[in-house]
């Protein structure tokens, strides 16, 4: 009887940890996420928010005296918003696509060991992220080799290859095993084949962490659309947001030099911002939800080896 008591008790006391175990990762990781959405939550009340309860109340995670003001101003052209968001989406969806197409097959071509100069070709891709030839050879090169400039590939090409998504995918090559590729050699298979019908469906968690990161690298780029796009129809949304931006800080530093008459105090500058927040970040909010599942496995794959 004594025996088994301290068997049970031997077993009795193991669950008890991971029980403690469960109950603090669960506390961490439910405070974690608390201290992520109520940024968030604050950023779209301050949208709802009266200026004049901006400045007298300041912030309040529940609007103090609801007002849809800093929306109206910004949407006060809203073909012009609208443009924007096709071209952004139209930027984001084709600049992902042709991004994972290049990325992947550059990362499988590094990522075979049967390839002769898979060293010298990594490290020549992972010295460009150490050096790069500046920003007026970069111009330059968009603007008078590749006559880019004020097209939508202005906003494509130049962020269509990265060196940090292309060793992110080699990372992730280099786990399957080598046996793949002899097996479908010796059933007739080529090169081709090879990489679309067995490679391509491996790599669906890397292709998915790629695509949210590239994604989300194409739908908050604001820099290229100001260096080479001058055409109105053609300038994405981080940048007329952007632009929307420095207008209103403009009249508001330069009021007092203006004949005007106009209460500062209720013209939406700081419930603009966050409006702004919420235009430019919505449609993001709810694609990244839809990769989750292969997002996370894409980011834990290969840390247990069997």
């Amino acid at each position: 009887m004594n025996t088994v008591a301290i068997e049970q008790a031997r077993t009795v006391v193991p669950v008890r940890r991971e029980r403690r175990s469960a109950i603090f990762v669960n506390v961490f990781f439910i405070l974690l996420s608390t201290a992520m959405i109520v940024p968030l939550l604050l950023v779209v009340s301050v949208s709802l928010t009266s200026e004049a309860s901006l400045t007298a109340q300041g912030y309040h995670l529940i609007p103090q005296a609801v007002s849809l003001e800093a929306y109206r101003v910004i949407l006060q052209h809203p073909g012009q918003i609208a443009r924007a968001y096709g071209v952004t989406i139209c930027v984001t969806v084709l600049g992902t696509l042709l991004a994972l197409a290049i990325t992947t097959a550059l990362a499988y071509a590094i990522a075979r060991r049967d390839y002769r100069y898979r060293r010298i070709t990594t490290l020549y891709v992972f010295f460009t992220m150490l050096f790069n030839g500046g920003l007026v050879p970069f111009y330059i090169l968009v603007t008078q080799y590749l006559h880019l400039k004020d097209t939508i590939w202005a906003l494509i090409v130049p962020a269509m290859l990265t060196p940090f998504n292309v060793l992110v995918m080699k990372g992730f090559l280099d786990k399957l095993p080598p046996e793949i590729y002899d097996s479908a050699h010796i059933d007739g298979a080529g090169e081709w084949r090879i990489y679309t019908r067995i490679v391509l469906p491996l790599a669906t968690p890397a292709l998915a962490t790629l695509s949210l990161f590239i994604a989300f690298a194409y739908w908050n780029d604001w820099w290229l659309g100001l260096l080479f796009i001058d055409n109105p129809k053609l300038v994405p949304l981080q940048l007329l947001l952007y632009r929307i931006m420095s207008s209103i800080d403009f009249m508001l530093n330069n009021i007092g030099k203006v004949n005007v008459a106009i209460d500062i105090s209720r013209f939406p500058d700081l419930s603009a911002r966050m409006a702004m927040a919420v235009l430019a970040a919505g449609p993001m909010m709810f694609i990244f939800p839809l990769f989750q599942r292969y997002f996370v496995a894409g980011l834990t794959v290969g840390s247990v080896k069997s």
